[in-house]
């Protein structure tokens, strides 16, 4: 409810702790897919100024809750046996099945509500009002843990070595980056995770510049997209 509000702080401790300092007794938990995807952006962030950011997602059951999860359930189970499933929580068959958001679609944008509020919040929390964000946030079929293929254009170049200290230096991130085994950031791996998990870190070939680089994140959003990120900001204003 008050996500948006100017007077009200939206938190993740890991990027804007120093925000909370101005509030006014109410501070904002932000949309899991913002929390998660600035908590990676962060110490990239520090670094360099992102000029531009494109994202795409893959957003598991659970962020629609629990009625979706069963749903998933129910009609992979139906889909396995060969029986008709009529799904009731979402607007299309999930099983083995991806879609857009099941957000409301503005139809003179033709972008979804999840997708408006990721931009407006991502700006919010790293607080770059006019930082252009391309979105685009699909629905898959997984239980928990919320996925990511992200694209950042910086004001100079970040080579991967870089890149890859200040991932793994940073707190609440874990580095998943083994090309060689071809082991990168999963749902499985990421699910009851309190750090988000990054990973495939590639320059970006589509910029002969050398200040692009192309990641994937996952991160458990019922974790760092929700609960444990108000922990976290009551640990903050409250340390033991």
């Amino acid at each position: 409810a008050f996500r948006m509000d100017p007077g009200v702080p939206l938190i993740v401790p890991e990027v804007n702790a120093p925000a909370m300092a101005a509030h006014e007794g109410i501070i904002a938990n932000p949309n899991c897919v913002a929390a998660i995807l600035t908590v990676a952006l962060a110490p990239l962030a520090q670094a360099a100024r992102i000029r531009r950011l494109n994202v795409a997602t893959y957003q598991a059951a659970s962020g629609a809750g629990a009625a979706a999860m069963e749903e998933l359930r129910a009609a992979t189970g139906a889909y396995l046996d060969g029986q008709p499933f009529t799904p009731k929580v979402l607007p299309h068959p999930y099983a083995f099945n991806f879609f857009s958001h099941n957000a409301d679609v503005d139809p003179d944008t033709g972008y979804n509500g999840e997708e408006d509020k990721v931009v407006a919040e991502t700006r919010r929390i790293m607080g770059r009002p006019d930082l252009p964000v391309g979105i685009t946030c699909i629905r898959v079929p997984v239980l928990r843990a919320h996925g990511m293929a992200v694209n950042v254009e910086f004001d100079r170049p970040i080579s991967l070595e870089e890149a890859r200290q200040l991932i793994g230096l940073a707190p609440g991130l874990r580095l998943v980056d083994d090309r060689v085994g071809n082991h990168f950031p999963m749902p499985v791996e990421a699910t009851g995770q309190e750090a988000v998990l990054v990973g495939r870190l590639r320059e970006d070939l589509g910029d002969p510049s050398g200040r692009s680089l192309a990641l994937f994140i996952v991160g458990d959003q019922l974790l760092k997209g929700a609960a444990l990120n108000a922990v976290q900001i009551a640990e903050t204003l409250l340390p033991r």
